[in-house]
């Protein structure tokens, strides 16, 4: 058992001899870690959490009680081959989340660095999370969702598989998002409309003036200059020089499900 020294594991628990517990790492009563886990220096464990096969996770991460991770990808294709789930270093993940392994071999579900997952929540089979994001209470990613950098994801949100959520993008409470969510949107509504800009968000993240003010007019020739949307994507590439604009229209030209449309005001 690859125990460092430095290590607390509290009695109750059961850690496997093939894991990996790194230094000052804390675990506390009645968690099970199976074999083939590595958890990093610093982490915490509070009771009753369950790291299944095949997980790994960096530093300094907060896992509260009755969390599961690595659990078995919800998906009848599942054939039980080996796949993983990842995770970075910083990470607090709160209590009862549910976080599973890849669907097809070899495959992971991935979560980056700093992210903070509020109880409740399900990580499905192959997502995967960028860094800084927000996963609030009873929100749900389905499988293969792609989450960037800094969004924002409200309670009780229910996202579909496949779908793609941008850099500081900010989705409203109850919300279903059925379609890719462009960076630095709001998107809210039973259909996921957009809605405007994340303008606090932006603010918050820094972004001057200047930065903002291109976010707007990408977002006003992208949803209000009744363009096609490949004529509003070259207008923004030859009108809006930066690099908050190209991030939009790449974003868009890489979308396979299509992109939310705009809530129209009555």
């Amino acid at each position: 058992m690859a125990i460092d020294a430095s290590a607390v594991v509290a009695p109750t628990a059961r850690v496997h001899p093939d894991a990996v517990i790194g230094a000052g790492a804390r675990i506390g009563e009645y968690c099970v870690i199976e074999s083939d886990v590595a958890i990093g220096a610093g982490c915490v464990l509070e009771p009753y959490v369950f790291v299944k096969r095949w997980t790994t996770m960096g530093e300094r991460n907060e896992i509260s009680a009755g969390t599961a991770l690595g659990v078995l990808p919800s998906d009848k294709s599942f054939t039980g081959a080996r796949s993983y789930v990842r995770i970075g270093d910083g990470n607090k993940i709160r209590e009862h989340v549910t976080v599973s392994r890849g669907t097809t071999p070899e495959s992971a579900t991935e979560i980056g660095h700093g992210n903070y997952i509020m109880s409740s929540a399900h990580v499905a089979h192959n997502c995967k999370m960028g860094d800084d994001i927000v996963l609030a209470a009873c929100s749900l990613l389905a499988g293969y969702v792609e989450v960037e950098d800094q969004a924002f994801i409200s309670g009780i949100v229910a996202v579909h598989q496949f779908s793609k959520i941008g850099r500081l993008a900010m989705i409203a409470g109850n919300t279903g998002v059925s379609a890719d969510v462009p960076p630095f949107l709001t998107c809210a509504g039973y259909r996921g409309d957009a809605t405007g800009l994340n303008l606090v968000g932006l603010k918050r993240a820094g972004f001057d003036a200047a930065r903002i003010d291109a976010v707007k007019k990408a977002y006003a020739i992208l949803y209000r200059s009744g363009l096609l949307l490949e004529q509003a994507l070259a207008r923004i590439e030859a009108e809006v020089d930066a690099p908050e604009a190209r991030h939009i229209t790449e974003f868009v030209r890489r979308s396979k499900r299509g992109i939310c449309r705009e809530r129209v005001r009555r």
